[in-house]
């Protein structure tokens, strides 16, 4: 072991033990801290924010420039439909005077023709409903409490549906209560693998703690910048799948060092030394990997990659201290472990699976080697086919507020309605009034783009020098022809003007185009970072490249499902969506971004024990097949953890968390099965002592510290 090396693992070491010297004020400081963020949380209040801020684009700049300079008040919609015949006029009247009665409701707007919110056969219309209130501010009993106002409408036999803000209210964060059958199935593996309730019930109270902290921290971050509701659901994914296995991964080397006698404070602190480093190297690998993702210039992607770094900085820090406090406390009967914890440990050191799966690796590296290659490439394959979209309300599932809302708005008015483009010119001289005939050539040349199924009046800004034109699409927000038709409405000229074009639409289009410029410097940065964070941990280089490829293997095997799932619509009734949707454009970068720093958890878990064992012995060959048996059945116990968490939030409603639920638990259990336990010792096996080579650094002879 280097110099740097025995620092590092001495340096963690001793944070274990004073952890468990400490082990009361460690774990009361950690209880005072989630109580006062919880506390705080609640007074102060955790807004989240979905509106996507894209500086430098041309949708932020029709944003800006028609932003009003008082702090903006939210709206949300109240859309009726008529079952037969037209709306009635006389419950129109009512429904208004009823809506406009509610609390912190200012203005009530009642459908009409002329601004293109009652439909032309008149069975179908909208309210637009001011609040008193932010966007930040508007919680789901607000919004119930106004729809609930359109009481007239609904006793009148109309259908009653919220819309724009407040049905994205009422849909929440698309939790369905399903997290919970992750949590039950890390419980269940955790007394499996640890044997008996005390075992079980300590890396789920470290990772339940550091989680809420997690979010709490999230929620009033949300206070200062602009918080997507997908922050806190990725955050709770990520904290919860890797504060349960960097715990199981402590525990686990614990129990092995007690059942070699060591005392229970020897034990911890030597758990902390060695696997608490590999768990430090793994948690800023994915902080690494996080990082990458503020070369992309896009708020949106730089706040859900510093907010999943909070969660993995949270199950490191309490991996390191919290647990030990936990692990001390509970004394000689964890290390004992249960009846059948000890019988699983006994079939381990005696042979069973792991041992048969490690001598065949080894012994035919070139047929387990060539065999894992066959499979990924079989995975990955449809990622050839991988197509980028942009989703709209439209691909969420049917039972969700905003799918029905776009459903009646889009079968009434047309399927481009929910999503208008807004056309912004800038004039060189000002405009007196929406009359100038200077005006009329730029709703001409709108009027005339294939694609366009209405346009608006030209409504001029106060000091004249901006107009607007509202256009909508004849196609969806989510379809491609929108996209572009975008860019067609960008390349056109007018006379005395230029033309820029924003909305929601055009600000998933500029999304998108930057997110495909910035994908090679995002993906060159994060394998260059890794790479050097394993080289400093392992001070192997070929180790550490061979790595970052493996760990590129698997995130191929995710894209390629991700695209036969929610692109050619494999399965994709099963998990609550209606047919194939688009898949975002950060999605993908957002996962290449996670799963190499998650995957790299096994690498560096399954590494550090091979390493540990060379430095030993000098066998390469040896401490292979040893490494795999030793931590096999931990690391296929930490997967099922992981891919168990994922999964349970694929049934989320909100179809990015789908998308990220299953390819993130596709990728780990390939990660935790093919490759790290077919691909990575095979390669070991057939490099040899090459694998731990160093320029200056003699080669360690076989059998030398044997």
């Amino acid at each position: 072991m280097s110099a740097q090396d025995g620092r590092a693992a001495r340096a963690v070491a001793a944070v274990g033990r004073a952890s468990v010297r400490h082990r009361f004020a460690v774990i009361g400081a950690w209880l005072l801290v989630v109580l006062a963020l919880v506390i705080g949380a609640r007074m102060i209040g955790t807004p989240t924010d979905n509106d996507v801020s894209l500086p430098g684009t041309d949708a932020q700049l029709v944003r800006d420039l028609t932003a009003s300079p008082e702090a903006p008040l939210t709206s949300g919609t109240v859309i009726l439909v008529a079952p037969g015949g037209r709306l009635d006029d006389g419950v129109l009247a009512a429904t208004a005077a009823s809506l406009q009665r509610a609390e912190h409701v200012t203005t009530v707007k009642p459908p009409a023709t002329k601004d293109g919110s009652l439909s032309a056969d008149g069975r179908t219309g909208w309210f637009t409903v001011g609040l008193d209130v932010r966007r930040a501010e508007l919680k789901k009993p607000m919004a119930q409490t106004v729809i609930d106002a359109a009481g007239p409408a609904r006793d009148a036999g109309l259908r009653v549906l919220p819309g724009g803000g407040f049905a994205q209210v009422i849909d929440g964060s698309g939790s369905t209560g399903n997290e919970y059958f992750g949590l039950l199935l890390a419980a269940l593996v955790l007394f499996l693998a640890l044997g008996g309730i005390v075992g079980a019930a300590l890396p789920l109270l470290s990772a339940a703690l550091s989680v809420f902290a997690t979010l709490e921290i999230v929620g009033l971050a949300g206070n200062l910048t602009s918080m997507p509701a997908q922050a806190s659901t990725l955050a709770l994914m990520i904290g919860l799948g890797v504060g349960i296995d960097y715990s199981l991964f402590l525990l686990s080397r614990f129990r092995t060092l007690s059942r070699e006698g060591l005392s229970v404070p020897d034990a911890i602190e030597r758990a902390a030394g060695d696997s608490g480093t590999a768990v430090v190297v793994a948690g800023v690998t994915v902080a690494v990997a996080l990082a990458g993702l503020s070369l992309t210039g896009v708020p949106l992607l730089q706040t859900l990659a510093w907010t999943c770094g909070i969660a993995v900085f949270s199950a490191v820090l309490a991996a390191l201290t919290l647990l030990p406090a936990l692990t001390s406390l509970a004394g000689s009967r964890l290390a004992r472990g249960g009846k059948l914890y000890n019988r699983l440990a006994s079939r381990a050191g005696s042979g069973g699976f792991w041992a048969r799966q490690a001598d065949r690796v080894t012994r035919r590296p070139w047929l387990a080697g060539g065999s894992a290659v066959v499979l990924l490439v079989l995975l990955a394959a449809p990622a050839l086919d991988l197509r980028l979209g942009q989703l709209d309300a439209g691909s969420s599932p049917e039972v969700t507020a905003v799918r029905q809302a776009n459903d009646a708005v889009s079968a009434a008015f047309g399927p481009g309605t929910g999503t208008p483009l807004t056309v912004l010119g800038q004039l060189s001289t000002p405009v007196a009034s929406a009359q100038d005939p200077r005006l009329a050539p730029l709703v001409a040349m709108v009027r005339a783009q294939p694609g366009v199924a209405a346009v608006g009046p030209p409504t001029p800004s106060g000091d004249g020098r901006v107009v607007t034109v509202q256009a909508i699409a004849s196609t969806s927000g989510g379809d491609p022809a929108t996209a572009d038709l975008v860019h067609r409405l960008r390349s056109q000229s007018v006379p005395g003007m230029t033309v820029h074009v924003g909305g929601n639409t055009a600000a998933r289009v500029d999304l998108a185009d930057r997110v495909t410029d910035k994908l090679p410097l995002v993906i060159g940065a994060v394998l260059l970072l890794s790479v050097l964070v394993l080289l400093l941990s392992f001070r192997a280089p070929l180790l550490a490249l061979k790595a970052a490829v493996m760990d590129f293997i698997s995130i191929g095997a995710a894209y390629g499902v991700l695209t036969a799932v929610f692109t050619w619509g494999w399965g994709v009734t099963w998990i609550g969506l209606s047919g194939p949707v688009p898949i975002p454009s950060f999605v993908p970068l957002m996962l290449f971004a996670l799963l190499f720093g998650l995957s790299m958890d096994y690498e560096v878990f399954l590494l550090s024990d091979v390493q540990r064992r060379w430095q030993l012995t000098g066998d390469n060959l040896r401490s292979v097949r040893e490494g795999l048996l030793g931590t096999g059945r931990v690391i296929s116990a930490a997967a099922a953890i992981m891919v168990g968490v994922f999964l349970a939030f694929v049934p989320n409603n909100d179809p990015t968390i789908k998308m990220f639920g299953v390819g993130l638990a596709v990728a780990i259990a390939v990660d935790a099965t093919v490759v790290r336990c077919l691909l990575v010792p095979a390669t070991m096996a057939v490099l040899g002592d090459l694998n731990w080579w160093t320029p200056g650094r003699k080669r360690v002879r076989a059998g030398a510290a044997g």
